[in-house]
């Protein structure tokens, strides 16, 4: 598998944890050091410039991604969102095989040209396709915010020829995750080349595992999956440690606004994770106020505890990171893979690096 946009680790903990060989590209240094410290196989540059045809990604026959979000999410400016309408149609553009050079000039003119980057997996896609020397992409699996599922509803139309597809939006706490987190899926399957890289079913996102968390709701009566599937999981059950109850107070606003900060207790999962997670207050039965270590909230967001988290703005390399109990189960549904088993689900938590764990306890960087 190689991930355009790998961040610190979180699809690739997940592709671990499955027995999925997998390399990653990321141009952030401090997402580097991570990945380096975990043993991650990783190169340290800018997606756009490299292309599938470039040593070590030549072979690969997963391709995944989550182009960063800022300029699409409600906590940013929203050029992304402003641009959507231009983006659909770039969409277009190169699936009727305009050049690429022209395109990337064309990109440049936008407002924010991270924008554009939710375009790169496309590109890597049809590039793959069309090349005579490489074979297309088996399976494809990308994720972003839901402001972005119209651009993989396109991508689905793109791809209708040659691959299956679906997509929609996955709540993070229905998979087990300790968190409310909505984030837009598409997965892909080719219907031809090697029918033998994976046992196969039918291509499903994959299906909650756990109830969608509902608030202050108390009766559950006529939801679906009440009873038949677990609760979602708590702050207070993902860090034990933590032996008295808490209450987040957080710096994130709904709907990005800073005047409507939400509150969850421990016996709730916590709200999105974002890069500002070192801001939330936790404050205790005696109203003293703390902050999560770097490691609670990873493991907030699932990784292994003993994770070991280097280099600059930690806190927003957690939050900018794919949840790697929701990849497990996004890859397992891509590839037509069983649901994740205890046991994978396990060693992803009992996950130790080769290398010793950083030092201390840290609280998350603001650098």
């Amino acid at each position: 598998m190689v991930d355009l946009f790998a961040g610190p680790g979180g699809l690739d903990m997940a592709a671990e944890a499955l027995g999925v060989p997998s390399i990653g590209i990321e141009w952030d240094a401090g997402a580097v050091a991570t990945r380096t410290r975990a043993g991650l196989l990783t190169v340290h540059a800018d997606v756009r410039t490299l292309r599938p045809t470039d040593p070590g990604f030549e072979g690969a026959n997963v391709l995944a991604g989550g182009p960063p979000c800022q300029t699409f999410t409600v906590a940013g400016h929203g050029a992304g969102r402003r641009a959507l309408d231009d983006v659909l149609k770039f969409v277009q553009r190169l699936v009727d095989r305009d050049k690429w050079s022209n395109i990337e000039a064309d990109l440049a003119e936008l407002e924010d040209e991270r924008t554009g980057l939710v375009l790169q997996p496309l590109h890597w896609i049809l590039e793959a396709i069309d090349n005579s020397a490489l074979n297309p992409y088996h399976t494809i699996v990308l994720e972003q915010v839901p402001a972005v599922l119209p651009v993989w509803e396109e991508y689905a139309k793109a791809l209708s020829d040659e691959y299956d597809t679906d997509f929609g939006v996955l709540r993070t706490e229905e998979f087990g995750v300790p968190q409310t987190r909505k984030r837009a899926v598409l997965i892909a399957r080719r219907r031809s080349g090697n029918k033998d890289l994976y046992s196969h079913r039918p291509l499903r996102l994959p299906a909650p595992t756990h109830q969608r968390y509902r608030g202050e709701v108390r009766d559950d009566e006529g939801f679906d999956f009440v009873g038949s599937i677990p609760k979602w999981v708590s702050m207070g059950e993902a860090i034990p440690e933590r032996r008295t109850p808490f209450t987040v107070i957080s710096n994130y606003g709904t709907g990005g606004d800073p005047k409507a900060r939400g509150e969850r207790r421990s016996d709730q999962p916590s709200a999105t994770i974002t890069g500002k997670v070192s801001r939330n207050r936790i404050v205790g039965p005696d109203g003293r106020d703390d902050r999560f270590s770097i490691y609670e909230a990873g493991r907030l967001q699932t990784f292994p505890a003993a994770y070991p988290w280097s280099g600059k703005d930690i806190s927003q390399q957690i939050g900018n990171a794919v949840p790697p109990r929701l990849g497990m189960h996004i890859l397992s549904a891509a590839l037509g893979l069983a649901r994740p088993s205890k046991e994978a689900l396990d060693r992803l938590a009992s996950w130790q690096p080769q290398s010793p764990k950083p030092e201390g306890d840290a609280e998350p960087s603001e650098s």
